[in-house]
């Protein structure tokens, strides 16, 4: 077995330091399975943080789906293939019957960074409005209107960013608070006006999951998106992390909401591990948008790709993935407001379907970030994986695949009671 201490100097020889590695004893893995992965040394460990294997780690029907396509023909979106046709079909079917059209890409940034573009030739604008604490991709356009993770370029003149509100630490009337913070929306859309810079769009993620799983009151998000299209802008839902089914009781996260988006942008889960990303759209849009410009991507909406896709789909479908969700999120959340009765530090339980989250304090009601972090490397040391959000890196995310079952949502509940306690 390689020694581990040489592969972390071999990795850092030759890919640099760039992506931090989770958790202070970095972890080998060389293998998964549902809900499972296993180390170099034979260790299994239960996954609570890994969206993207979305229907599970390796499931046979997918890895047979990628193979026996990838042992056919692989080629690009300039040549007819059905699974390509028949994929961006059964994606859009799940939207509302506006959004009809979908551009694949590899990754969320792509897909991110393709719906800003097109917001901004529909709406000759430039502006961006997103959420304070955010993360929706890591190209350069992207990376300027980046607040939640660090990075050398500036915020852009042409970004606002705006605070969300977060019932769980609010004593004001839900309504209110509302009215309150989408009202922080307009005076960002005249912020931007007053530069000399039109809103394009509003780019949400659809849970807010790097800013820790706010719980909103409701109406915000369609108050909030009413000001910003009054400027004549657009709104862009991220759905790379809450989406295609994780929230239990719809498909995509902005489904709870009574507001219909302009772009829908999604990635990671799509592929179960493959890099499949999309965009979709109006085809007014997209019409207006390929008059004037060609869009090409060598490598995404290939056969092989849709076929991927079409295979999670199906498993969501015909292993009831959504209904899990709803069913063990329940369970879980259950179990999870029980934790802070017996340990006083859990200030709050967030979350929705499988994508929760417990935030903690210090016993004078500082974020609690030492303490989360040690938490997370107890976790690790016991089995099992989760990681941590929020702008004060005090609130944990678990994130399964989604057959996680009952039982597995049993062991992380005990799991977690006896590490807290040994906080």
């Amino acid at each position: 077995m390689l020694n581990q201490k040489d592969l972390l100097e071999r990795r850092y020889s030759v890919l640099g330091r760039h992506s931090p590695l989770f958790y202070d004893e970095p972890l080998h893995l060389v293998r998964g399975n549902g809900v499972w992965v296993e180390d170099a040394g034979g260790r299994r460990y239960l996954d609570v943080y890994n969206n993207v294997p979305h229907v599970g780690h390796c499931h046979p029907d997918v890895v047979e789906a990628l193979c026996r396509q990838a042992g056919m023909i692989n080629i690009h979106t300039r040549y007819l293939h059905e699974n390509v046709v028949a994929y961006a079909e059964r994606l859009t079917a799940t939207f509302h019957p506006d959004l009809s059209v979908a551009m694949l890409t590899c990754t969320g940034t792509e897909a991110n960074e393709l719906a800003l573009r097109i917001a901004r030739f529909i709406t000759g604008g430039e502006g961006i409005i997103v959420s304070d604490f955010s993360y929706h991709g890591n190209s350069a356009s992207l990376a300027a209107a980046t607040t939640g993770l660090p990075a050398p370029e500036a915020l852009g003149p042409h970004v606002r960013a705006v605070p969300i509100p977060d019932l769980h630490h609010a004593d004001a009337d839900p309504e209110a608070l509302a009215r309150d913070y989408a009202a922080r929306v307009d005076e960002a859309v005249r912020s931007l006006q007053a530069a000399g810079y039109k809103p394009a769009a509003i780019l949400l993620d659809t849970i807010f999951s790097t800013e820790g799983l706010p719980l909103l009151p409701k109406t915000y998000l369609e108050q909030a998106v009413a000001h910003v299209r009054a400027a004549g802008g657009l709104f862009i839902a991220d759905e790379v992390q809450p989406g295609l089914g994780r929230m239990g009781d719809h498909m995509w996260g902005h489904q709870a909401f009574d507001v219909v988006p302009d772009f829908v942008t999604m990635g990671k889960s799509l592929g179960n591990g493959h890099p499949l990303a999309a965009l979709v759209t109006r085809p007014d849009y997209l019409d207006a948008f390929a008059a004037e410009a060609l869009y090409f991507n060598t490598f995404a909406g290939n056969p092989v790709s849709a076929a991927v896709g079409s295979a999670v789909l199906d498993v969501i479908e015909q292993e009831d993935l959504m209904g899990n969700a709803r069913r063990v999120g329940a369970h879980l959340q259950k179990g999870l407001r029980a934790l802070p009765e017996r340990h006083g530090r859990i200030a709050s339980v967030r979350g929705r379907g499988l994508f929760f989250g417990l935030e903690f304090l210090t016993k004078t009601k500082a974020p609690a970030a030492a303490e989360t972090r040690r938490l997370i490397n107890l976790m690790r040391e016991r089995g099992v994986l989760i990681s941590k959000i929020g702008p004060h890196d005090n609130i944990l995310k678990m994130r399964p695949p989604l057959p996680f079952s009952m039982e597995n949502a049993d062991l992380l509940l005990s799991t977690l009671d006896d590490a807290i306690a040994r906080i």
